[in-house]
């Protein structure tokens, strides 16, 4: 652990990557995607264009991880953390709803490009500072972005919760106006940035009228092929840990426990399986307000594993039967790319963006038409009662992955550093394809 605030001396391009959530071993997919790529920049041969790469987290205090000589995660403390805000425990993702970041503010000097990835204090300190370095005529620092979470779209169903509390009638309108809001605060962040990368190409079509096809650029994520994979033997550690049933299926969901997730709707399909004579369990790994809901609703055909870690988590994919995820909210959804290098057939609701992971639908996953709980449990229940299909499916689903889903490595190379060197530093050798 380096607590030091060392950076490369060598000729680079420095860039900071603002991820303004807190980090810890069980934090959602925003903050691991971006472990994952300082992972991959420690790991960038010699030959590779010259970078130096610091990625801000928030942190209950002040520290440096260093992950080699040329890059490293630093954690700030929050100036008004929103944690005393959430609805329930685990519910929210703890942010920064501060208007500026000083130390933040001291800090960013030091890099050439500045990379927004969400909406509050670290992205409106940059657009800030660099209006205001622009004005006094300094250099001016790049600003890009990329979009990882649907911020407008969780903030409505997080503003339901909170108003349900004291308010119930007025739950929609305030949900429809914080909405509103945040998008149009998102709009204006992204519009101060040179380039702005989405996941997909439906999220790319979406920024091109408020930014210009010419500033919008892709931003795929990528896999840990040697973390995710088939195991046969998981199945037996995850029930001798968890007295999960070992003698019927198990359905998993991973990810926020929420309404914004879907679960609602997955809870009430496996209900009605079990009312159907289906022997199912459930198994959760995540935290939210719907957590306890669920288990008062689907006991004793549940098992909630709270948030796990990516390790274990690994283990829980590689030991569950099928994966089933109603939310419409993603981005991306890189718990769709986990489960399926898992060898788990994936049931995802149509017109989604985490369908993309599919490249044969009906084989290597399932595309649920119309969210109901009856559509939901009539899907889980043919394949459910199928179990060569649902092997054969599985088989598919980790083929897909492996052919096709890039590693982190790969997105690395040929998503980002295009995007953060210059070209005259652009065109050596990257090493071989990971």
């Amino acid at each position: 652990m380096d607590h030091s605030y060392e950076w490369y001396s060598a000729p680079v391009t420095s860039v900071a990557v603002l991820v303004e959530l807190m980090r810890s071993g069980t934090s959602g997919g925003h903050v691991k995607c971006w472990e994952r790529f300082a992972e991959s920049a420690a790991r960038l041969p010699h030959t590779a264009p010259e970078l130096d790469l610091t990625v801000y987290y928030l942190g209950t205090q002040e520290r440096v991880e260093a992950l080699s000589p040329h890059v490293r995660l630093v954690m700030l403390r929050p100036v008004l953390g929103s944690g005393a805000l959430t609805s329930a425990r685990g519910a929210e993702d703890v942010t920064d709803l501060a208007p500026y970041h000083p130390r933040l503010a001291a800090l960013l000097p030091r890099h050439d490009v500045w990379h927004l990835t969400h909406g509050f204090a670290y992205a409106a300190t940059a657009v800030r500072l660099a209006r205001r370095t622009a004005r006094r005529g300094g250099p001016a620092p790049r600003l890009v972005a990329s979009v990882h979470t649907d911020v407008p779209a969780l903030a409505a169903v997080y503003a339901r919760y909170l108003a349900a509390r004291r308010l119930p009638a007025a739950a929609e309108p305030l949900a429809r106006g914080a909405e509103r809001r945040l998008r149009r605060r998102r709009d204006r962040l992204l519009n101060a940035c040179e380039r702005v990368l989405a996941p997909t190409p439906a999220g790319c079509a979406e920024l091109v009228p408020v930014l210009g096809a010419h500033r919008v650029a892709l931003l795929r994520r990528g896999i840990d092929h040697t973390r995710f994979h088939p195991d046969p033997a998981a199945r037996t550690e995850l029930t001798r840990a968890h007295g999960i049933p070992a003698d019927r299926p198990l359905i998993l969901f991973a990810g926020r426990l929420d309404a914004s997730k879907g679960l609602p709707l997955l809870a009430d399909s496996v209900r009605l399986l079990r009312a159907g004579g289906l022997p199912v369990h459930l198994v959760l790994a995540g935290a939210g307000t719907e957590a306890e809901p669920v288990r008062r609703s689907l006991a004793p055909d549940v098992t909630l594993l709270g948030p796990l870690p990516q390790d274990r988590l690994a283990r829980v994919y590689a030991g569950c039967d099928l994966f089933a995820f109603p939310s419409r909210t993603e981005t991306c959804g890189n718990a769709v790319a986990e489960a399926m290098a898992s060898g788990l057939p994936v049931l995802l609701p149509a017109g989604a963006r985490t369908t993309r992971w599919l490249t044969a639908p009906g084989e290597d996953g399932v595309i649920v038409p119309v969210d109901t709980p009856h559509a939901w449990a009539a899907a889980l229940s043919t394949l459910l009662t199928d179990p060569a299909r649902l092997t054969g499916m599985g088989r598919r689903a980790a083929a897909t992955a492996r052919e096709t889903h890039p590693s982190w490595d790969r997105v690395l190379r040929e998503d980002l550093l295009p995007l953060w060197v210059r070209e005259e530093r652009w065109g050596r050798g990257l090493g071989s394809e990971r």
